[in-house]
């Protein structure tokens, strides 16, 4: 009988732990965290000779953070041995996503793995990998299943990250003796997509607790690229003139990195910009040439670790019959200018 021919028995991934993990794998050098798990799903566990094939379906593949969670993923797999990862981009494409799913069903896969490019399509993820029997966890972007329950999940909580960016965000300002009459906040997003509004919302009110004031925002929606974000603040800027000093947030390092290049390109002074990104993979770049840039900070998160938890918990799930936890969450490092190098991260 093959892997995912005993799978076909399993019905919903029954799985009510919570795993908690630190940014340390690949290069990080940070420790490592605790698991905790309930209730499971019988079946038989492959033998660790056995060959299991894994897909892993994301979004915007071509993005520095994905590039590197493949990376993670693959060198995961190698290092528990007699694994298969099969990397699938889908781009922003809901539907090229549903096709990925029922390929990765047509071809035998043993475990999925997949950042939906919207939430939305989360119930019918669940519906056609639980009707082929396929354990699967939800990476980096959270989706629920036709019943409301929560598909399992590997990253990091949005707000928080959200929070976390937010609250370094308005320690820059205060610590410029900044005030709100001159300043504009850019917040650059998609904002059809929910995590993105979770770290608008976490960013934002953490800024407002910290800087006891907020300036207005100017919102510059985007579809999570540098270059859009580049082109929309452009517009943004010559709609806000006579504005002295400019903070910049956003949902990941593209955004932020391409309004503070827009501002840049508009003459905006680097010492008149806070911006601070969200993956850092971008905004270290300005750091490791010397550059004076307007990315003050970012969060740092290193996709090789969600790509390296995401593999690990299919296989282990596979070979021992244990539940897949609910949630393996990792922990986010802000870094500078000045300690980027000492948290470990490979810029580039």
């Amino acid at each position: 009988m093959t892997i995912t021919n005993r799978f076909q028995r399993i019905g919903a991934i029954g799985a009510a732990a919570v795993l908690v993990f630190s940014l340390a794998a690949c290069s990080s050098g940070q420790e490592e965290a605790s698991a905790s798990s309930t209730d499971s799903s019988a079946a038989a566990p492959a033998g660790a000779d056995e060959v299991l094939k894994i897909t892993y379906i994301q979004k915007q593949g071509d993005q520095q953070y994905f590039v590197d969670e493949a990376e993670g993923a693959k060198a995961q797999a190698e290092e528990l041995g007699n694994v298969e990862v099969t990397m699938v981009d889908v781009g922003t494409d809901s539907n090229a996503a549903i096709t990925a799913v029922n390929t990765a069903v047509a071809q035998g896969a043993d475990g999925v793995a997949i950042v939906v490019p919207d939430a939305k399509i989360g119930p019918q993820v669940g519906q056609i990998l639980d009707k082929a029997g396929i354990p699967y966890v939800a990476s980096d972007d959270p989706f629920e299943l036709a019943d409301g329950t929560a598909a399992p999940w590997v990253s990091i909580d949005s707000l928080t990250m959200g929070q976390q960016v937010g609250e370094k965000a308005g320690e820059l300002y205060v610590a410029a003796g900044w005030s709100a009459d001159d300043t504009r906040i850019i917040s650059v997003l998609q904002e059809d997509l929910g995590v993105c509004q979770d770290r608008e919302t976490g960013q934002l009110e953490k800024f407002t607790e910290i800087a006891g004031e907020t300036p207005d925002v100017v919102r510059v929606g985007t579809d999570n690229s540098t270059p859009t974000a580049l082109s929309k603040t452009g517009a943004a800027i010559t709609a806000n003139q006579g504005v002295k000093h400019w903070v910049v947030i956003g949902c990941n390092d593209e955004g932020v990195t391409g309004s503070v290049k827009a501002l840049e390109n508009s003459g905006v002074s680097a010492d008149d910009v806070i911006g601070v990104g969200l993956g850092a993979y971008l905004a270290c770049k300005d750091w490791k040439a010397g550059v004076d840039s307007g990315n003050k900070a970012a969060l740092y998160i290193d996709g090789r670790v969600d790509g390296a938890a995401s593999v690990k918990v299919l296989v282990d799930h596979l070979r021992t019959g244990d539940p897949i936890p609910a949630e393996t969450l990792g922990k986010a490092v802000m870094v500078d200018a000045d300690t980027w190098e000492d948290s470990g991260m490979l810029c580039g």
